[in-house]
């Protein structure tokens, strides 16, 4: 179910996502992220830690994937909630940062292939989508 917050500054509502408790406290749990992405391939989260973990081993190329994966499955659920292509979607809610670390990754891992427009299009969605995500994501 998802929940829209009433904005009284007259701003566009932000867009909260439904939570996956399983796929979730799998991943906090130790499960192999390749095993909560393979049960549970809609959730962004688990193609977040993928993508997390390849760019540490530097497998660039794999983050990238990962991470498109992730952002790609993270707009089509920001999109069934209600979202229409802008609008805050706050780190605070839990269940949004599986899609806005997808989003970070896929930006970090498009600069480390030279890949510039995608990567600023990506730091500056995440930016207008959550500062408090980038900051923690950035820092």
């Amino acid at each position: 179910m998802t929940r829209m917050t009433q904005n009284l500054l007259g701003g566009l509502p932000p867009t909260e996502l439904p939570d996956h408790p399983e796929a979730r406290e799998a991943l906090e749990n130790g499960v192999d992220p390749f095993e909560v992405a393979a049960r549970h391939p809609d959730v962004p989260l688990a193609w977040a830690e993928l993508a997390d973990r390849a760019f540490a081993k530097g497998s660039v190329i794999d983050s990238y994937a990962f991470a498109r994966t992730g952002y790609h499955r993270g707009l089509d659920q920001l999109r069934r909630a209600g979202w229409r292509g802008q609008g805050p979607v706050p780190w605070e809610h839990v269940p949004n940062r599986g899609f806005l670390r997808a989003l970070h990754a896929l930006g970090r891992a498009a600069a480390a292939i030279g890949e510039e427009s995608e990567a600023e299009r990506c730091k500056t969605f995440l930016r207008d989508s959550s500062p408090t995500a980038a900051d923690t994501l950035t820092s």
